[in-house]
């Protein structure tokens, strides 16, 4: 009976190790090779981290991917980031605003561009409409009728006094660490514009905007860099201030005239592509326009939506878009998650 006893426990317990030893192997079937988490360059502004979003809804619906994982931070080290291979996906690299970054990584090979997130996009300098024409409906009055390229700036530098420093106006610069941080001071040297305004930083996207905006539901004069797709250019009535037409000599050589249309592309880690073949596939046909992005920025400030819910918002109005980019089968999963 004994002997019985023993015999049965072996065996019971020859069953219970083999079970154990199979827990491991059934998690890893449950998340197969090249799909864990994907970490995203979660850049400062609204555009980028929707567009993260986005992907990231069809990567966890769609592909099975689990959670992604958002990186908070600046453009340079970010890409810095990404050519390490601490960040996979980067769904908006400015590229003429991290040129020498951008050229050296893709020479090592560290970085693979899969073309453009948006094309029709614009960024350079701009005042409130208002200050040139007026606004008659606020009572306003055009405060710098003749006010239209850079030439006419210095006798205006009294309209847009910076505060801190009475002698000056103020410039309201892009946000500190950016590549255009460097651009605008030397656009501003080359223009002899430093002799009349200081240059102010912004420490974050959403201070730059509330200085925009500040001032434009004051009816008070602002002069300043922004950039499109944003919510603010499609709801504030702003005017670019005039520069040279770009040419690129001149703007390798000093930036001395207008900024470039930029190709806002969609990169990421060598290394990581070489193990998400599928996932490549589907960013490299990953393409909007500027005026889908406004929209749903747009939507996402009237409503005080989050970047989660403004992803949710594009992905309900523009089906026919965003289903071109994935298998069809792919496509009916994440239909089926929406809300």
């Amino acid at each position: 009976m004994l002997g019985k006893q023993k015999l049965g426990i072996r065996i019971l317990m020859g069953v219970l190790g083999a079970l154990l030893l199979l827990i491991p192997f059934a998690g890893c079937a449950a998340e197969a090779p090249g799909k864990g988490p994907i970490v995203f360059a979660d850049l400062g502004w609204d555009s980028a981290q929707v567009h993260n979003r986005i992907a990231t809804f069809i990567l966890e619906n769609g592909y099975g991917y689990p959670k992604s994982e958002m990186v908070p931070g600046e453009t340079i080290p970010l890409f810095a980031g990404l050519s390490r291979g601490d960040i996979d996906v980067s769904m908006e690299i400015w590229v003429a605003n991290q040129q020498e970054a951008y050229d050296k990584s893709i020479a090592a090979g560290d970085v693979v561009d899969l073309g453009d997130n948006f094309w029709d996009n614009w960024q350079g300098w701009l005042v409130p409409t208002y200050v040139i024409k007026g606004d008659p409906a606020r009572g306003i009055e055009a405060s710098a009728p003749d006010l239209k390229s850079i030439d006419d700036l210095p006798k205006y530098w009294e309209l847009f006094k910076d505060p801190e420093d009475p002698t000056k106006g103020v410039f309201y610069s892009c946000i500190a660490g950016w590549e255009c941080e460097k651009i605008n001071e030397e656009k501003f040297k080359e223009y002899g514009l430093d002799e009349y305004y200081n240059v102010f930083l912004s420490g974050s996207g959403a201070a730059l905007a509330g200085s925009m905006v500040g001032a434009y539901e004051k009816g008070e004069p602002w002069f300043g860099y922004y950039w499109a797709p944003t919510w603010i250019l499609g709801k504030l009535d702003m005017t670019p201030i005039e520069e040279p037409p770009y040419n690129e000599t001149v703007w390798d050589t000093n930036h001395a005239c207008a900024y470039p249309a930029v190709h806002v592309n969609i990169c990421v880690n060598t290394e990581w592509s070489e193990k998400n073949p599928k996932v490549v596939e589907f960013l490299t046909k990953y393409v909007t326009t500027t005026a889908q992005v406004n929209k749903a920025l747009a939507y996402m400030q009237e409503t005080e939506a989050s970047t989660e819910e403004a992803a949710i918002y594009f992905l309900q109005e523009f089906e026919s878009t965003w289903t071109k980019w994935v298998p069809s089968d792919i496509a009916e999963k994440v239909k089926a998650a929406l809300p």
